[in-house]
């Protein structure tokens, strides 16, 4: 697999997730998002130093890691070889979480078949274990959002952002644009995945599921991550804007 292959995969994965994103045309088809938000858990094949070296062979290099306890996360920052979409991987700590949700995910990811374990994408092979029911949950969802998410969603992109300033229009118009197109933005910068750096301005608009199937058999409709918008508050600044996107007290090194 190369590097454009492994970026449509996500891709289409993402989009057939969230068609209404799929299907914007607000700006030139074929533009590419600023980064890539992934998702992922420290437990076997999905931990992030098990994910890293596919990487690392698509070119792509770790620039930063960022520690953010409150949500337990460890996340690398990673730069492509080219102009292309950065890439945020955020890996969910499992030992930061309490004991009734950390046995709830793990008893799930321990049930993966083998087979969706060993491919070289996993970050783009839907869930590998089995849907749980719906009030675990509601229960991993009041006690950890992004347990909960994981569980239901399995490791795979989060979100996906664009650099306004990439995209020809600033983000006042933009986001004028996807109200009209029936996306309603925040610009809560502190309770999505990771929070995002006060360098940027910043908008999140969530998405929705088609109905999921339960492993009770109760249909429910559930968040299932979004698209961003951001724009560097600094103008003509040289660096990309994702090199920005995360706030610098939550840079660490990890030997």
């Amino acid at each position: 697999m190369q590097r454009q292959e492994f970026l449509q995969q996500l891709w289409l994965d993402f989009i057939h997730l969230h068609p209404e994103i799929g299907g914007l045309r607000l700006w030139p088809v074929g533009s590419e998002p600023e980064f890539l938000a992934l998702l992922t858990l420290n437990h076997g094949p999905f931990a992030a130093d098990n994910l890293s070296p596919t990487l690392l062979k698509f070119g792509y290099r770790t620039v930063e890691r960022h520690a953010m306890a409150d949500r337990g996360l460890l996340v690398s920052l990673y730069a492509p070889p080219d102009d292309g979409p950065w890439l945020v991987l955020g890996e969910l700590q499992l030992g930061t979480l309490t004991k009734e949700p950390r046995d709830i995910l793990q008893a799930l990811v321990e049930k993966a078949h083998p087979a969706d374990t060993s491919d070289q994408n996993l970050l783009a092979n839907g869930r590998p274990w089995p849907m749980p029911e719906w009030n675990t949950f509601c229960l991993l969802q009041r006690m950890h959002p992004l347990a909960a998410w994981l569980a239901v969603m399995g490791p795979r992109l989060h979100h996906v952002g664009f650099d306004c300033g990439r995209l020809g229009n600033d983000l006042t118009t933009l986001d004028m644009q996807l109200e009209q197109a029936g996306l309603d933005g925040s610009n809560d910068r502190h309770h999505g995945v990771f929070p995002v750096s006060a360098l940027l301005n910043y908008r999140f608009y969530p998405t929705c599921s088609q109905r999921f199937a339960f492993a009770g058999g109760d249909e429910h409709r559930v968040t299932l991550g979004g698209l961003a918008l951001i724009q560097p508050c600094i103008p003509n600044n040289h660096d990309r804007s994702a090199q920005l996107l995360l706030p610098q007290h939550t840079r660490c090194e990890i030997a």
